[in-house]
């Protein structure tokens, strides 16, 4: 029984990193590298990552700088930044790019704060379907004869405990990035 515990509180674990890595895209306000995470540059064919041929830096709160390794790829870094979803005009000085984060307006945080409640509430609805797959084995195991009863009741009060905590750790994380995205 303590496999399926191992098990849950891992898949739990991962709903929680997916959230924090969700969150961390997300853009408020503040010059933050992650957002650039899921901008891919074709380098000589391969789909590469920006932060693997440039370094990336935050001179200031609201300013991105990329540097490229390799000068010859700042058009290419350039394209892919205008092409993606980041909404944020890139700056090219024929050495540096600069990526300016603009303030936030309030109708705009208010659409922001509403998408964060709403993948928090998709992560709180992830860790019960690995409730109810850990509650599932629990119950298989009282089949097979494996656990008597009260350890089958023991050990879904357990899971329920669990399930808890990483719904309160998921309110926090979200609660968390809501309150950066409505401060100014």
């Amino acid at each position: 029984m303590e496999a399926v515990f191992s098990k849950t509180k891992e898949k739990m674990e991962k709903c929680l990193n997916a959230l924090e890595r969700d969150f961390s895209s997300i853009r408020a306000g503040r010059a933050n590298p992650a957002v650039l995470d899921k901008v891919m540059v074709d380098y000589y064919g391969v789909p590469t990552p920006i932060n693997q041929m440039a370094a990336v830096s935050v001179p200031e709160a609201r300013m991105l700088v990329i540097q490229p390794w390799d000068a010859s790829t700042l058009k290419d870094i350039e394209k892919a930044i205008n092409t993606s979803d980041i909404g944020i005009n890139p700056q090219n000085d024929g050495k540096v790019i600069r990526l300016a984060f603009p303030q936030l307006t309030e109708e705009h945080r208010k659409s922001l704060q509403k998408d964060v409640s709403k993948r928090g509430e998709e992560a709180k609805v992830a860790i019960r379907n690995v409730r109810r797959d850990a509650m599932d084995d629990i119950k298989k195991l009282k089949k097979d004869n494996q656990i008597t009863e009260d350890d089958q009741k023991d050990g879904e009060k357990k899971l329920q405990d669990i399930t808890d905590d990483y719904i309160k750790q998921a309110e926090t994380i979200t609660k968390k990035k809501e309150e950066e995205i409505l401060s100014i």
